[in-house]
């Protein structure tokens, strides 16, 4: 396999799985490229699905191509392929976020079977909008995923009472913003789709995934709907003693996005092996001050570039994807 380029239904399976990563707004930021004499999968920024004004430095959009490249070794090892990942491989193309060289397997370069081993919850992973169960997470599955984190360069922090309080309030206060400043549900307009266009979407949030109102609870999950009517939606209590898990680096900046992607994603698939029920809120960190207050008090140091709320409950609804056709473009 190493000699000749991989047939393009493969190629195309890769790039399927990748694409189940979770994006900012289901935005799905990316496109790939395939450069079959060279076995090169390319890795592309997609700048028409940037948030100028959620995510100006694009930060947002870095990781969820991360997460996307995970997807991709994961799906490469599934396969019995060797993934050669380089981040950022061109300085003077920014828009080029990584280069995966694909080969065959050899006796002292076999495929990452770790990796392979998530492969079953890449389509299995879905963000949850749902009332979690006020139930512990098992000390040994919080190591697994904070391991999980350190693989990828990442650290994931299990907050103690009063950091996850001061969390809390920063995601209240975001919430504040969005009543009062017209503006700040710019991004979220664009990206989420009600009524007909729910049932046809290929990106954005559909209504069927806004989850219900929260009528009572602390967990932190944001409305989409905002002071929209959606129809059939509910409300119910959410729990008051949310389970979140911060994901940081210690670097800032796209090579540190990067990794912090694929570091999310590699937790999200263990937490879903685990038969944990998963969401996401980077919407009180969208400001760099607001995430510097969210860094672990006890050391001060670090990116924080994503909160992770975990339970036990539904796991949300499957949300919709582009055709792989509109993403990969194979030379």
């Amino acid at each position: 396999m190493a000699s000749r380029p991989l047939d393009d239904k493969t190629v195309t399976a890769l790039v399927a799985d990748a694409t189940t990563a979770p994006s900012m707004h289901n935005a799905q930021p990316w496109r790939f490229r395939y450069v079959s004499a060279e076995h090169l999968l390319l890795l592309r920024a997609d700048p028409g699905r940037a948030m100028p004004r959620s995510d100006p430095d694009n930060r947002s959009l870095h990781l969820g191509c991360g997460a996307a490249l995970f997807n991709l070794r994961v799906a490469a090892a599934h396969a019995d392929l060797v993934a050669d990942t380089t981040l950022l491989p061109e300085p003077g193309d920014p828009l080029l976020l990584a280069a995966v060289r694909l080969s065959a397997p050899l006796p002292h370069r076999p495929a990452d079977t770790e990796l392979g081993r998530l492969h079953p919850a890449v389509r299995q992973r879905h963000t949850s909008r749902h009332p979690f169960a006020e139930k512990d997470i098992p000390g040994d599955v919080r190591a697994t995923l904070e391991d999980a984190a350190a693989r990828e360069g990442a650290e994931l922090l299990f907050p103690g009472s009063w950091h996850a309080e001061t969390v809390l309030d920063l995601v209240r206060d975001a919430e504040y913003r969005d009543v009062t400043d017209r503006e700040a549900n710019e991004d979220v307009l664009r990206w989420t789709r009600l009524g007909d266009e729910a049932d046809t979407a290929v990106d954005g949030i559909p209504e069927y995934a806004f989850g219900p109102r929260k009528q009572d609870g602390r967990a932190p999950v944001r409305d989409f709907a905002g002071r929209r009517k959606v129809a059939d939606r509910g409300t119910t209590v959410f729990e008051n003693l949310p389970h979140l898990a911060l994901l940081s680096t210690r670097g800032e900046g796209p090579a540190d996005w990067l990794r912090a992607g694929q570091a999310l994603e590699r937790v999200l698939l263990e937490a879903t092996l685990a038969d944990l029920a998963t969401s996401l809120t980077s919407h009180a960190l969208e400001e760099p001050e607001l995430r510097l207050l969210a860094r672990d008090p006890a050391s001060g140091t670090g990116q924080v570039h994503m909160v992770l709320r975990l339970g036990y409950g539904p796991r949300g609804p499957v949300t919709p994807r582009r055709p792989v056709r509109d993403v990969l473009e194979i030379t």
